[in-house]
């Protein structure tokens, strides 16, 4: 219950601004209520600060409610169709995760750019947004400023990659199907909420109803579990690195039970909605049309979600982090852009 209070205000304040932007989202489905909620945060954010009892709701509701969203995504996907997309999407996971992370280490180099804030932005800008760097910065004993340098960076780029990729995917003469662009915007951009915007979006403009949206948070959803090698493969190199010098520091001991309690737990409860509707559908014969409504409500929560997202756009922040570590997120943003591209043309 207390918890339950803390929250409201916040929750209160995204729900203010996703009412009206949900309305207008389906008044002009080509910008989509998404994208109007984020834009109106961000206004809002840069005129009027969200301090007090309204930050710790803002936050629940731009992580909580977005992972609650996603987890009403599962209800209507079929199982087979998830395992389908995430083997088709992996060629193209592999080579962009890769194309980020040996970016940020060659940058990271060239320009002496502090090795734990360079890891960061690489595994955030690659993987899962500030999921991933939450999970990485205990592996690398990170402290809060690097964490909050990272994490100011690659928001950035999130909010730059939701506004513009689906006007960037129909430049480039994208389908105006489901397919290509799930693949490019669940791979190519990084968090969770952007992806779901920028689907959204997709959506929107060519009448697809979210068969975009279904497609790019499977392929992301997908493409966070390569968080958990990667956190894996940096234990042992940053306890080889501290080992160095002198400290004591050794490689943490990586259980089963560890590595599953790293699976976020809304991607479990993702995949558990999936089988229920996957045995809903073939095994009892119910239609597929009945779980359009737990979609609707979703798409609503994501809204919602990317108010809050708007809401956490703090400019200032970023113009504080210096121009290198945003040059960067850039250069990573870029690399994963192009490898993303380049491989579903390839494909």
């Amino acid at each position: 219950m207390e918890n339950f209070k803390k929250n409201t205000p916040g929750i209160l304040l995204c729900l203010l601004i996703a009412v009206p932007a949900y309305c207008l989202g389906k008044l002009f489905p080509i910008v989509g209520g998404p994208v109007i909620a984020m834009l109106a945060g961000m206004l809002i954010c840069s005129f009027f600060e969200v301090h007090g009892v309204a930050v710790i709701g803002v936050k629940y509701t731009s992580k909580k409610i977005l992972q609650y969203a996603v987890v009403l995504l599962g209800f209507g996907l079929d199982l087979g169709v998830v395992l389908s997309t995430g083997r088709e999407s992996l060629p193209v996971i592999t080579v962009t995760v890769s194309a980020s992370l040996v970016t940020a280490f060659i940058i990271c180099k060239i320009f002496h750019l502090p090795s734990k804030i360079c890891t960061l932005i690489g595994v955030g800008s690659s993987i899962c947004g500030g999921s991933a760097i939450a999970a990485a910065a205990p592996v690398i004993k990170a402290d809060d400023d690097e964490i909050a340098q990272a994490l100011s960076v690659v928001f950035f780029f999130n909010v730059v990659a939701a506004l513009i990729f689906p006007w960037f995917g129909s430049y480039l003469g994208m389908p105006h199907d489901a397919q290509i662009f799930g693949i490019f915007a669940g791979t190519a951009v990084n968090d969770t909420s952007s992806v779901t915007a920028a689907a959204s979006t997709w959506d929107s403009m060519w009448g697809l109803g979210s068969e975009t949206l279904d497609k790019a948070v499977t392929v992301k959803l997908t493409r966070t579990l390569v968080i958990i090698p990667v956190c894996i493969g940096l234990s042992f190199i940053f306890a080889g690195k501290l080992g160095e010098k002198g400290n004591t520091h050794k490689a943490e001991n990586w259980s089963l039970r560890r590595i599953w309690k790293m699976i976020p737990s809304f991607i479990l409860m993702f995949i558990t909605a999936s089988l229920i509707t996957t045995v809903s559908i073939r095994v009892f014969g119910i239609p597929q049309t009945l779980f359009g409504y737990f979609k609707e409500v979703s798409v609503f929560m994501i809204v919602m979600a990317m108010a809050a997202v708007g809401l956490n756009c703090s400019l200032i922040k970023l113009i504080k982090t210096g121009i290198k570590p945003i040059f960067l997120g850039f250069c990573c943003w870029f690399a994963i852009t192009f490898s993303c591209l380049f491989t579903i043309g390839m494909l």
